[in-house]
């Protein structure tokens, strides 16, 4: 028997608002009385527990899994992950991988390598949190610990969130409705507050601008990744983020960085990108799809890093300038 079985129904509307959201998403009516939540279902015809789809102890199993939930998303415990470390497996041929990677929350790691090398492969051994059961044998920790099967398969509170280089949307809903939506599930203080906050946030990271009445059908590749970023950042739960590519998105690169490590979040990068790899902590060199070296960004390639964003600067105003229908005619002056 569940243990809320023999709560008063009137009490458990009243301190759990969110069982009272439960049954009314079942079709249920609710009147509210003093007798146990048990007794009230047992009273209730068998046809109405037909047509909400659960057998009585599935609702009140499920209610209770349903209280326990809010309880914990409302005092933050298990939200937070300290450190990630990668633990080494083997490449194409079978060569043991000499790795193991620790990084904490805050810090950027940067996966380069050439395309088909095995970047990818080494996000999603990340993503789902490995234990020698992928083809690299790869294991992750958490907290220097082997995580549970829970935190591995569970879906709605994910520790890990990825935004891959090819996202669409399936539902037809505004950006406002749609990060609201989230917002709700999060139940954070002021949703609607957090939702503008969302927006302007991912408007100021792509060029595009958009509204918060969009469709998320209608946007941009550019647009998509940079509301999921913003999103990822302010929003989500999960307090590691990979990210495959954002350099092919329009996205502000740099804002990005320093949005996701400012929510405390772990972040790895899958790219190409000079500008990305060198303002990264570290960055793991992929080769024959296995880890072929781990370097620490140096003084001397920050160093060249400010000159390479004051030449990416150039590049960009001649970018604007092609798409205002401009010529490039006069010689370009490159930043020393």
């Amino acid at each position: 028997m569940s243990a809320i079985a023999s709560l008063p129904l009137d009490e458990l509307l009243i301190q759990h608002s969110c069982v009272r959201d439960f049954i009314d998403s079942l079709g249920l009516e609710i009147q509210e009385s003093a007798e146990p939540l048990g007794i009230w279902l047992d009273r209730l015809p068998d046809e109405d527990i037909l047509d909400a789809g659960m057998e009585r102890p599935q609702i009140l199993a499920h209610a209770e899994r349903l209280i326990q939930e809010v309880a914990r998303m409302e005092d933050g415990s298990g939200a937070g992950v300290a450190s990630l470390t990668l633990i080494g497996g083997r490449d194409k041929n079978g060569t043991p991988e000499q790795a193991r990677i620790s990084v904490r929350a805050g810090e950027v790691l940067c996966i380069v390598g050439p395309t088909g090398s095995g970047k990818s492969r080494l996000l999603a051994d990340i993503e789902c949190l490995a234990q020698g059961d992928t083809p690299t044998g790869r294991r992750i920790l958490i907290d220097g610990a082997v995580p549970d099967e829970e935190r591995r398969t569970v879906l709605d509170r994910k520790l890990v969130a990825q935004l891959s280089q090819n996202m669409n949307f399936v539902v037809d809903l505004g950006v406002r409705d749609f990060i609201g939506l989230h917002a709700q599930c999060r139940m954070v203080a002021e949703p609607e507050i957090m939702v503008e906050r969302v927006i302007a946030c991912a408007n100021d990271l792509t060029g595009e601008k958009f509204g918060p009445e969009t469709s998320v059908t209608q946007l941009s590749g550019g647009q998509t990744r940079a509301l999921m970023i913003a999103d990822a950042a302010l929003l989500s739960a999960s307090p590691v983020v990979l990210i495959d590519e954002i350099e092919n998105a329009g996205v502000d690169r740099r804002r990005a960085l320093e949005l996701l490590i400012g929510g405390e979040k772990i972040v790895f990068i899958s790219t190409h990108d000079p500008l990305l790899a060198l303002r990264g902590d570290r960055r793991i060199v992929i080769r024959n799809g296995g880890i072929a070296g781990i370097l620490e960004t140096s003084p001397e390639e920050r160093e060249n890093l400010e000159r390479i964003e004051r030449v990416d600067a150039t590049l960009m105003e001649i970018r604007e300038r092609l798409r205002r229908g401009l010529r490039i005619e006069s010689p370009v002056r490159w930043p020393q």
